[in-house]
């Protein structure tokens, strides 16, 4: 119920002097006219609001913790860089070596971005051919759910040696690993338009391109986005993968071979430092369809619209 449709039940009739009685308030409420009142005044903080800055700070405060204890634990041990190196070394490693696995980054980035905008594409047209056709679902689904529990590592180097393009292998790769929640999510999605509401179209003569651009659509977007941010860690963990099977070397290597080399170099704050690269790159990706996802979705669904209360 809204702060404005809030009505609170009164204490019955006047009583025997003729006064009348006080409502009843639930305990620390604010007056109706208040509520609007304060969330239009919360402070701000650097231009965002007081009550963002907890869900900053925890946690920012909890990974601060961590890196410092593996600091200090580690040069309490005396344990050997060639095991495991300090995050400090690690941060020096990336300033030095930013150069050759920046570019390795940009190759991984790219690939994985590539995988994701194809897997959207593809997904989202056979997911709305199958929700048309029923028939077409029955007979290509199964086939869909077999390259999604295929090992991505057991068909990468026939995909390598088919494709004679490392590039392009790697695309296809990845692709195959993103491909699967977003046509499955997409599907469901589609196929969980309010039934009385389908009823409601067939009863005015909506056209099969009516329902689905006005109804199933709009229905299916919160299911949609969700396999699309599971599909971005999904095609960078895929392009990943394919990196380690082709490997890959020269100038057009991703962060996947630069791991690998410094494994067999034994330069372990390098490859680390890759390893940190792989993890901001996902991180990354997952925030920036996480905001996509809010900004499409906050003036109209309820998983993104603010509560009143």
């Amino acid at each position: 119920m809204s702060a404005r449709q809030r009505v609170f039940v009164a204490t019955a009739g006047n009583d025997r002097d003729g006064g009348t009685s006080t409502p009843l308030q639930p305990p620390n409420a604010l007056p109706l006219a208040d509520e609007p009142i304060a969330a239009a005044t919360e402070g701000r903080v650097l231009g965002l609001p007081e009550s963002v800055w907890p869900k900053i700070i925890a946690p920012a405060g909890v990974g601060i913790a961590v890196l410092v204890l593996w600091e200090v634990l580690v040069r309490a041990l005396h344990v050997p860089t060639f095991i495991l190196p300090g995050p400090w070394l690690i941060a020096q490693t990336l300033v030095r070596e930013w150069g050759p696995l920046s570019t390795s980054l940009w190759i991984t980035a790219s690939i994985s971005l590539a995988a994701l905008v194809t897997a959207v594409v593809i997904g989202m047209v056979l997911a709305i051919l199958f929700t048309q056709s029923k028939w077409v679902e029955t007979a290509f689904f199964p086939y869909a759910v077999v390259l999604q529990v295929t090992p991505v590592v057991a068909i990468a180097p026939l995909i390598i040696i088919w494709a004679d393009n490392v590039n392009l292998s790697l695309l296809i790769c990845a692709w195959l690993v993103a491909f699967f929640p977003i046509l499955s999510n997409t599907t469901l999605g589609l196929n969980s338009a309010d039934h009385n509401l389908l009823n409601l179209f067939r009863i005015y003569g909506a056209s099969r391109w009516q329902t689905l651009w006005n109804l199933r659509l709009p229905a299916s977007m919160p299911y949609f986005l969700g396999g699309v941010r599971i599909s971005g860690g999904l095609a960078l963990i895929g392009a990943v993968v394919a990196e380690f099977v082709a490997g890959s070397g020269g100038s057009s290597s991703g962060l996947a071979y630069q791991i690998l080399q410094s494994g067999y170099n034994l330069q372990i704050p390098r490859m680390f430092a890759a390893l940190a690269l792989v993890s901001l790159c996902g991180i990354v990706i997952f925030a920036c369809l996480s905001l996509i996802s809010y900004l499409s979705l906050r003036h109209w669904h309820d998983s993104a619209v603010k509560s009143e209360n």
